[in-house]
């Protein structure tokens, strides 16, 4: 295995890379849906949530722009919690789509302080979601995501959750701590190759989906949800990354 000492991707070990090697099979048949479905019963377990999980052939960024896309609409208020670079991106993603975006931005090296986050949301009380990354590739640092997701829910605003290079090495608990929609890829803790991105939403952040009306297609988080229950995705998939990934969720 190769001893990559980089923020990501991160070492695929060989058990998975043989995995991912899996000869193509019909993505819209049975063999390929068994492997969805327990992919997605096993994300569900390290997601700590009973909320759907969905799986998206995609970067990690496609998955901000997905929680973006799906759970706001063109002028609405946004508070974007930010330590570093991909705190900043998720930030420009909302700005992209025509949210009104108010920064909340720390040094880098320094982590977020939930009573700031609870300041501004009394200062910005228009307000509908929050914007914050759990752990930050570019300085490393983590957040003190369980505090913040309570002052969050104090405010009762919505809590969008970059978690790319967190879940499956940090514990992070969706439901436990009220988290709305929830982003991960498959290149860091999953230690799979690049190419999907995980992407978990609470009962609140469907409720944001049905009034959400920015522009989305190949990112609606609905046609992924009814496809899942079929055994399918929406979209080609990344199969060969489907493969070893569900190993990885084997061990």
């Amino acid at each position: 295995m190769t001893n990559l000492r980089i923020p990501g991707p991160t070492p695929v070990p060989d058990d998975i890379l043989q995995a991912v090697a899996h000869p193509m099979v019909n993505h819209r048949g049975k063999e390929f849906a068994g492997v969805l479905e327990r992919a997605a019963a096993k994300l569900k377990d390290f997601f700590l949530t009973k909320s759907d999980v969905l799986m998206l052939s995609t970067s990690g960024t496609g998955g901000l722009e997905t929680a973006v896309v799906n759970s706001l609409s063109s002028g609405d208020e946004v508070l974007a919690v930010s330590i570093g670079a991909f705190g900043d991106r998720f930030a420009t993603i909302a700005e992209t789509y025509g949210a009104k975006v108010t920064g909340l931005s720390y040094e880098w090296g320094q982590a977020a302080r939930a009573d700031d986050i609870r300041q501004a949301l009394r200062e910005h009380a228009g307000v509908k979601a929050v914007l914050v990354t759990h752990n930050e590739t570019s300085t490393g640092v983590t957040n003190p995501l369980e505090e913040i997701a309570a002052a969050v829910r104090e405010a009762d605003k919505l809590l969008l959750v970059d978690a790319i290079s967190s879940l499956g090495a940090v514990p992070l608990d969706m439901d436990g701590w009220g988290l709305d929609v929830v982003v991960t890829g498959s290149q860091k803790g999953w230690m799979v190759p690049p190419g999907l991105a995980f992407v978990g939403v609470s009962e609140r952040g469907w409720k944001a989906y049905e009034t959400s009306t920015m522009p989305r297609f190949y990112f609606d988080l609905g046609r992924h949800r009814d496809s899942l229950a079929k055994g399918q995705t929406p979209w080609t998939p990344t199969m060969s990354i489907f493969f070893g990934l569900d190993l990885a969720l084997s061990v």
